[in-house]
C-alpha cells in the first residue's frame, strides 16, 4: 500500500530535496510551501503542492483536512524554518516573535492538526528538522538556538506520550547544507556593542574548510529517509559529517571542554 508524507518548507533546499526522494521511491508526496507556484516543478513530477504559511493556524487546518482527504498520512515532516542572527540584545520584539512563531509553533500547530488522525488510526511518524544547533551552541545565534534545543526537547517529551498510540516522534539534526539558507533563510539582528565579537564570529563560520564540510540538501534527505524507516525507539538523528563530529565532540570531552573551543574557534579566547 502506497505510504503518504506531508512536508512542509517544500519550495528549496532539504524539504524540496526530500520531497523528490520519496516520491522517486513511489511515496505519495504532499509538499507545502508559503508559495505554491514555487513548487511548479514538483507538481510536474507528481508531487502534490499546496500553499501553507505555518504561522496561519486557518490555513494550517485547510491544508490538513486536504491532505487527510487525499488519505492516510504516514509521515509527518516538520521542515519549515529559518535562522536568527546576530546579537540578542539588537533583536526586536518583532524578530523574536517571528523566530519563535515559525520554528517553533508552527512545528507545534501543524502537528496537533494531524494528531487526532494518527491517534485514530493507531500509527504514524513526526519528524521534525532540528538542527546541529539544537545539540550544540555557537556565538550570535541565541535565539533560533532557543527554537532548536525547543524542538528536541519537545519531540523527546511528546515521544513517551505519543508511543502507546503507535505514533513515533524523531528529529533529523543536520549541520551545514549546501543551499542558500544563509541568503533566503537567514535573519540578522544589528547592536554596534558587537560589532568587532560578530566580525569575528562571521569570519569564522566563513572559513572555506567549515564551508565546505557541509552536506548535500540530497544527503541529508537520504538521513531523513533512514530516520522516518527505523523502526526502533530513537529520537534524535544526527545528519551529515561535519554535525556527528561536533556532537561527538562534545559528548567525548564533556560540555565545559567543548565551549572553551568554541569560545577559541570563533571569538579568539
Amino acid at each position: 500500500m502506497t505510504k503518504t508524507i506531508f512536508i512542509t518548507g517544500a519550495s528549496t533546499g532539504l524539504g524540496r530535496a526530500t520531497a523528490l526522494l520519496f516520491a522517486g521511491k513511489g511515496w505519495k508526496v504532499i509538499a507545502t510551501m508559503r508559495n505554491a507556484a514555487a513548487g511548479a516543478d514538483l507538481a510536474a513530477q507528481g508531487v502534490t503542492v499546496m500553499a501553507l504559511d505555518v504561522t496561519n493556524p486557518a490555513q494550517i487546518a485547510e491544508a490538513a483536512k486536504a491532505a487527510l482527504a487525499l488519505g492516510p498520512v504516514d509521515v509527518l515532516f516538520n521542515n519549515a524554518g529559518y535562522g536568527l542572527a546576530g546579537p540578542f540584545e539588537g533583536a526586536t520584539d518583532a524578530q523574536l516573535r517571528a523566530e519563535l512563531d515559525t520554528n517553533l509553533l508552527g512545528v507545534m500547530r501543524v502537528t496537533q492538526a494531524f494528531l487526532p488522525a494518527m491517534r485514530e488510526r493507531g500509527q504514524g511518524t513526526i519528524l521534525t528538522t532540528t538542527s546541529i544547533g539544537g545539540l550544540v551552541t555557537f556565538p550570535f545565534n541565541s535565539v533560533y538556538h532557543a527554537t532548536k534545543w525547543g524542538l528536541e526537547g519537545w519531540s523527546e517529551s511528546l515521544a513517551y506520550e505519543l508511543s502507546p498510540f503507535g505514533i513515533k516522534v524523531k528529529t533529523v539534526a543536520p549541520g551545514g547544507i549546501a543551499t542558500d539558507f544563509a541568503s533566503r533563510s537567514l535573519v540578522m539582528t544589528q547592536h554596534a556593542a558587537y560589532g568587532e565579537a560578530m566580525a569575528k564570529t562571521f569570519a569564522a563560520f566563513s572559513n572555506p574548510e567549515r564551508r565546505s564540510s557541509g552536506s548535500s540538501a540530497e544527503k541529508i534527505a537520504d538521513a531523513v529517509w533512514d530516520a522516518v524507516n527505523d523502526d526502533g525507539d530513537r529520537v534524535s538523528y544526527v545528519a551529515g559529517d561535519d554535525a556527528k563530529a561536533t556532537y561527538a565532540q562534545r559528548l567525548a570531552v564533556g560540555v565545559e571542554a567543548f565551549r572553551a573551543g568554541i569560545r577559541q574557534a570563533f571569538l579568539g579566547g
